[in-house]
């Protein structure tokens, strides 16, 4: 896989956040809606024990582009 099209997958054990880097259009609509998960500066960026599950589907399904998916 290419850098420009890198996939991560992070879980907490009841859901995983997909993330696909070359659908992402850096809105930030996860990090503003949900800082204590999605903090981009940070490596790994997402924090999947800063908020319960359904806080997280809510706010990847906000996600404008698609790059943020639940499996």
């Amino acid at each position: 896989m290419e850098i420009n099209n890198l996939r991560k997958e992070y879980t907490n054990g009841e859901i995983t956040v997909v993330w696909e880097s070359a659908k992402c259009i850096h809105s930030a609509k996860c990090a503003r809606g949900l800082p204590q998960v999605f903090q981009p500066k940070e490596k790994p960026w997402i924090k999947m024990d800063g908020a319960n599950s359904d806080e997280i589907v809510a706010a990847v399904s906000k996600c404008p582009s698609g790059a943020l998916s639940i499996k």
